[in-house]
């Protein structure tokens, strides 16, 4: 079993997953707030890499990547600050990366770069499962985890690839569009995660094996949503708002206690 997949492996507990971009505010900044996020209940931490292009994500996490691009920070300079934060914090940590800084460092020497540097999974939101042999192969043999991600509109066939395909756990998307912080969450989301669990619990069945913990991520902002969505997932990911609590106060308590309210709120679920 993975760290990843042991992250879940605690009865009646729905794991708490913030994201945050590395060198934003600056590289100072992350290597403060991943030990913080650490101690106030986090169960993993994704660590996301500066693109210029990130299709995925909205206002937040794209001003939050363009600003670490300008600090200077690259994929190399990702590695070793994961690297120097693993030997500070025990969760698993996650990059979130697009394929293009990936597959320009190279498939191979990135995963071996990640295995040393102590990371657990990779999550790649434009890597459609259908072209992702290559690197499921390469990761496996680093003992990575890849991460696929479903929406609300998948379909049947799509989410049993991603069923055997995923590892550590499948993201589930809450919204179909980018990232960022929502007032409210869509509707049917309940319905998308029956769906989800069904198909993957009778895969893991049919090979005697224990199904995918299923995250749900895209627009959970506050301990109320997180409370709502930890009564149907195993794992609550939350990123644009940390991002503005990080620009809002340069002290990160206002990050700390929004931490700790979502523990709570994911605790009470």
């Amino acid at each position: 079993m993975s760290r990843i997949a042991s992250a879940f492996a605690q009865p009646n507990h729905t794991a708490f997953i913030p994201y945050i971009t590395v060198g934003y505010p600056s590289i100072e900044a992350t290597l403060r707030v991943v030990p913080l996020l650490a101690e106030s209940g986090c169960d993993l931490i994704e660590l996301g890499i500066p693109f210029s292009d990130p299709i995925a994500d909205g206002i937040t996490i794209q001003k939050a990547s363009f600003r670490a691009l300008q600090n200077g920070v690259t994929p190399k300079i990702c590695l070793e600050v994961a690297k120097e934060l693993n030997q500070q914090v025990k969760v698993p940590l996650i990059f979130m990366s697009y394929f293009n800084p990936i597959f320009n460092y190279g498939l191979d020497e990135f995963c071996d770069a990640c295995a040393r540097s102590g990371i657990d999974g990779l999550i790649i939101p434009d890597l459609p499962p259908e072209e992702g042999y290559d690197l499921e192969l390469i990761t496996q043999d680093h003992g990575i985890d890849l991460i696929y991600l479903l929406t609300p509109t998948s379909t049947e066939e799509r989410i049993q690839l991603v069923a055997q395909k995923s590892r550590g756990f499948i993201y589930l998307v809450s919204v179909m569009g980018v990232t960022g912080a929502r007032e409210k969450l869509p509707p049917g989301l309940a319905a998308f995660v029956t769906k989800v669990r069904s198909t993957t619990a009778t895969l893991s069945a049919a090979k005697g094996k224990q199904f995918h913990p299923l995250c749900l991520g895209f627009g959970i902002s506050t301990p109320q949503q997180a409370r709502q969505m930890g009564k149907i997932v195993n794992g609550v990911i939350v990123g644009s708002r940390i991002i503005q609590l990080m620009e809002e106060d340069k002290s990160l308590s206002l990050v700390q206690s929004f931490a700790r309210q979502l523990r709570e709120a994911l605790d009470e679920s």
